[in-house]
Formats: C-alpha cells, structure tokens, sequence
C-alpha cells in the first residue's frame, strides 16, 4: 500500500518507518518548510517512548540527541523538598531534547532508511479514494492517509467534521534555557516546584545548560496574539508568576535570554472516531494530553509503532484502524484524564511499563 502521511512530526515520522517495516511504501507530507527547526520547546521521551523506538530499531538516534534524567524531585513554595522519585533504572529512559532535535532526529533516521519526506505541504483536504491535496496546489494519491498532523488536525475534521475542538486547559506553558550560573543545578533529574501561584521545572543539562518551563494559570487568547509575543513579554510573563515566591524560579527566568517562547495548552479527552475506511490519526491528532505527565511524544510513538503492526498483520485497511483503535484508545484516554487531573504520581507505572514487541501478531 501506498501511505500518505500527514505531518512529519514524532507520531508521522515514526509510523512512516513502522510502516516501512511492515511491507507498505509511505511518503511523509511536513508542513514545516525545515526539519523542524522551528519548533521551539524541548520535551521529554519517558521509558514507553524508547521501548516503542527500540522496538522498530530507532531509538539510537535519539539516544545520541538527548541527555539522561534519573528521577524527579518535588519542592514546595518555601523551598523545602516534598518527594523525590527514583526512576526505575530497568527501563531505558527518559531522555531530554529539544522538539527540533527530535523531529531531526527521526527524519534523518527515516530518510537514511529510503522514506520520502516531502517540506513545505501543508495538507487541505482529501478524499476518501485518497487524493490529498496541499495548501501550494499540489495534489498527491495513495491507498490510504494517517492523520499524523497535530492538535489542530486538518484530518480530525475530515473524518468527523463534527469532531470537538482542542479543549484549552486554563494554563499556558512557557519553555526556555539558559547557561547562567548562580542558582541550585539539578544535574541527571528534574526538580519540579509548586509555586505559589504557577508550577515550574528544570534539569540541568550536561553541558551546564539549564532547561525548564512553567506552567501558568491563563485566560485563552487567539491563537495569532499567541504567536505575536516576543521572548521578552514571555520572560516578564513568567517572572511575575514566581517574583513573590522563595524559590530560584524567578532568577532562572530572568536569567534566560531570547531562548524563551509560549503557549496554551490544550488536550482532547477523546475523539469520538478515528478512522474512515481509509483515513486514521495517530498522536496529538487523536489524543492530545495535557504536559504534565510529560507522555505527549511517547504515546505518539506507540501509536506508531501499533498502527504499523495493525497495517502489517490484517488484511485491509479497516480492519487494521479498528484493531488499532481497540488497543490503542482506552490506555490514551486513561492518560489523558491523568494528565488534566495532574495525575503524574497515579499515572507513573502503567504508562512507563509498557512494552511493545515488533515480532508480535496482531488479530482482529
């Protein structure tokens, strides 16, 4: 089969080679004129994220663009420690990069193994047969289209134009780093603060680089005034939030350069349908969650990886999507409610004990 994949990002880059491996010839279609260069913030790829990557042979060039974390440590508003979490060192992961390191990443890994990766199509409709068609006029046609294309996914609605929209979660999260010195490293873990009124995080990167974010409580604005904030009103954004509180947070900000940037956060607690008889989403597209339980990319990648052994093992494309959506839908929605109750305690060892095996059958 022919595969047409929209979005170039974790969960399309990802299933386009799973697909590969499963016999089927797929051809990514990336919005983003780079190799996502443009995309700002770093994330983190938990335990179930490289087990899904390992399980398709993909995992060492993630491993070579990310740095390890051990654990995770809970401070209060004074400043005192709550918790510490050892990560459970049987499992592989999580590792920290960038989201542009990622996509680069995983394209560089998928083009090195013959998949096309087109830039700069941005998908507008198509039609059940599949012809896609893109935002420059151009046309393509396959067998069938994953919906790999994000949060505001253009396939969500063609599958259900009654799909609901992203639900805003009431924060906006902001992501930056810095080299400065002079505040309390938190080298090989996570230091998570609960601030007064906004929540923080930071880890220190080997090379001394401090990573973290903040999530705020927020009121929704458009989408275009989003965009139109400058790293400056991001930082003076963010130091507001912490100025009143006895915690390093608000000195990291201020620290920070022009390396800072923004934005809501959304999820979707389900998509009522995920397929066509040739159209199906995987990752953000079907199931955004929230960041707190920092699983957005990892559950892509099992995404990924199940849709191409549900494609790999059954006989046509709707019995593939329904197989897929049977194992894929109650644990996503399980991390999603997590994630919006702020749930990362409860949700720990389901989801990073989950393991995926390339060479397993997948039945109807």
């Amino acid at each position: 089969m022919r595969v047409l994949i929209a979005g170039g990002g974790v969960a399309g880059t990802v299933a386009a080679m799973a697909l590969q491996l499963a016999g089927h010839e797929p051809v990514v279609f990336e919005a983003h004129p780079s190799g996502g260069a443009d995309a700002g913030a770093f994330l983190v790829v938990m335990h179930n994220g490289m087990n899904a990557l390992r399980a398709i042979d993909a995992d060492s060039p993630v491993i070579e663009a990310s740095f390890a974390s051990t654990g995770m440590e809970l401070v209060g508003p004074d400043g005192t420690t709550l918790g510490a979490h050892e990560f459970d060192r049987e499992l592989d992961g999580p590792r920290t990069l960038t989201r542009a390191a990622l996509y680069r990443a995983l394209q560089q890994e998928a083009e090195r193994r013959g998949i096309r990766i087109v830039h700069g199509k941005r998908l507008v409709s198509a039609t059940d047969g599949v012809t896609a068609t893109f935002q420059d006029g151009t046309t393509e046609s396959g067998d069938v289209l994953v919906g790999a294309d994000g949060l505001h996914s253009v396939v969500r609605t063609l599958i259900d134009p009654s799909a609901e929209p992203p639900r805003f979660t009431g924060l906006t999260v902001v992501y930056g780093y810095t080299r400065a010195e002079g505040f309390p490293a938190a080298p090989g873990i996570y230091r998570m603060v609960r601030g007064s009124r906004a929540a923080f995080g930071y880890t220190t990167a080997p090379d001394g680089a401090t990573f973290w974010f903040a999530r705020v409580p927020d009121s929704e604005r458009s989408r275009a005034e989003i965009a139109a904030v400058a790293p400056e009103g991001w930082r003076e954004f963010t130091h507001a939030a912490f100025a009143d509180d006895p915690l390093p947070c608000a000195a990291i900000v201020a620290a920070t350069g022009d390396d800072v940037r923004g934005g809501h956060s959304y999820d979707l607690p389900t998509t009522r349908v995920w397929s066509t008889s040739s159209m199906v989403l995987a990752g953000d597209a079907a199931h955004a969650a929230s960041p707190a339980a920092g699983q957005g990319a990892s559950m892509a990648l099992e995404d990924a990886v199940v849709l191409g052994q549900c494609l790999r093992d059954l006989p046509d494309a709707p019995a593939a999507f329904a197989a897929y959506e049977r194992l894929r839908r109650a644990r996503v929605e399980k991390l999603v409610a997590a994630s919006a109750g702020n749930d990362v305690g409860g949700e720990r060892g389901w989801a990073y004990r989950h393991h995926l095996d390339w060479t397993a059958r997948i039945t109807a």
